[in-house]
């Protein structure tokens, strides 16, 4: 009797067209960039993904049909669907970070008075999974799901700090270093050099390097084997966040880090 194929097909690495399904990669392109600009109609998403027409409505029309959008009337608006959540909502799901990570950040924005940020590293960007927002009418806004480069990033730096060094300067080289402000570091050495800085007092900070007039302090999670796999921050304007705070706020981030990876029974190297 023929025994039943199972795990990954022969062609499972080989990642040349005739192995991916073209109209599913259309859709998931086209759901990826309706998720960072909602609330386009048909003919902008079309033009902005470069698709035809008649090929952007039968994916949305597709996706739609399993809750993955929907259209808001009137003026024929598309948005992401609560399809889209339940589905995201299972890669937290994954790992207990997000969880134990909750009573630390609401803790950590009460001491601080300023947003905290939760995030990993994705295929070299920081993807935030969770937010306690600040009651301040000025504050940082990194609703989950958000990305953004890592070395411009407070929780960004702070994995890079604590990955092997040829991991970090492997996402360097991928992803470059964009200049965002007259702050942003630019330069391998000069980013290396920050990394190097921030292993030794603990935390990273993001001075305006991203968002002139915004700051970020931030400090790693680690695994079981000491790895850094997530990131906590508090960010906020720099006329409340100055670069003298930056020592005992960089505690509290440091020592609210240390509590979620004690909680997700990790060990800080």
């Amino acid at each position: 009797m023929a025994q039943k194929p199972r795990g990954r097909p022969k062609a499972f690495n080989d990642k040349t067209d005739q192995n991916t399904v073209q109209a599913l990669d259309r859709a998931l392109f086209l759901l990826e960039h309706l998720a960072q600009s909602p609330g386009r109609t048909l003919s902008d998403l079309a033009e902005e993904t470069g698709q035809a027409v008649a090929t952007t409505f039968r994916a949305l029309q597709t996706l739609q049909g399993h809750g993955m959008v929907e259209v808001e009337e009137p003026g024929q608006l598309w948005h992401i669907g609560a399809g889209a959540f339940r589905i995201g909502t299972a890669f937290l799901r994954r790992t207990k970070v997000v969880e134990r990570a909750r009573q630390p950040m609401d803790a950590l924005m009460r001491e601080t008075g300023e947003t905290a940020n939760l995030g990993v590293e994705v295929r070299g960007e920081v993807l935030f999974l969770a937010q306690v927002e600040t009651n301040e009418a000025i504050r940082a806004f990194f609703p989950p799901g958000t990305k953004g480069p890592m070395h411009s990033s407070g929780i960004g730096k702070a994995l890079l700090a604590w990955y092997p060094e040829d991991r970090a300067r492997d996402i360097i080289a991928r992803q470059g270093l964009q200049k965002f402000t007259t702050l942003t570091l630019t330069s391998d050495s000069a980013l290396l050099r920050d990394l190097a800085r921030t292993r030794e007092r603990g935390f990273a900070i993001d001075d305006q390097e991203r968002a002139e007039g915004m700051r970020c302090i931030a400090a790693p999670i680690f695994n079981a084997y000491g790895e850094p796999v997530a990131g906590l921050s508090v960010s906020g304007p720099a006329f409340r966040v100055g670069l003298s705070d930056a020592t005992r706020i960089g505690a509290l981030v440091r020592a609210a880090a240390d509590r979620v990876t004690e909680a997700t029974g990790g060990t800080r190297p």
